[in-house]
């Protein structure tokens, strides 16, 4: 008979994808809005592999939610781990684009998005067709000014993108985020 050889791809079967910086919070805010249960550190990169989680609404519904690890600039060619990891948001229906707020961020938050949406772009194109959100990430620390907040909140109001502050730490704004998530899933239903 005859041999070959395949190499196969497994991708995780999410409904929402979480992309951001390393230390934005996306463990912390799966977590937050899932049953899982991810490693979390303040060092970059505590992610090395995709973590999956599921929401669970009171009605019986739920949503797969998944945790990539944090992209750098420059990831699509292939700086970092993130970009090896961008094929689990390829199945995904929606995405949240985690923004860091404090002053502890390289950049600020609009510079942010658009280099994340760059590096997506430059990984599939077609990602960018894909609904999103943007959750603004920790609010509570003291560094985090609220002129920054409110002007990053109306800079996404009027680019017609829907934006969420919120404090993965300390719970703040979860419960908005995962009623927007629900509305935006089983709105239909």
């Amino acid at each position: 008979g005859k041999r070959r050889k395949f190499r196969l791809s497994l991708k995780v079967l999410a409904d929402v994808g979480i992309v951001g910086f390393p230390n934005a919070g996306k463990s912390t805010l799966l977590s937050r809005i899932t049953n899982a249960r991810p490693k979390i550190g303040e060092y970059p990169f505590t992610t090395i592999i995709p973590n999956l989680g599921v929401i669970e609404y009171e009605d019986g519904s739920s949503l797969r939610v998944a945790d990539i690890p944090g992209l750098i600039e420059d990831a699509s060619k292939g700086k970092g781990l993130g970009h090896r990891f961008l094929k689990h948001i390829q199945r995904t229906s929606l995405l949240i684009y985690l923004l860091d707020i404090s002053f502890n961020a390289h950049r600020g938050g609009i510079e942010d998005f658009h280099i994340l949406r760059k590096e997506v772009e430059n990984y599939d194109p077609r990602l960018l067709n894909k609904d999103m959100i943007v959750v603004i990430n920790k609010i509570d620390l003291e560094s985090s000014k609220k002129r920054d907040l409110d002007m990053l909140l109306s800079y996404f109001r009027g680019l017609g993108i829907y934006a969420i502050p919120i404090s993965a730490m300390k719970c703040e704004g979860i419960e908005e985020l995962k009623e927007f998530l629900r509305r935006h899933f089983f709105n239909g239903r």
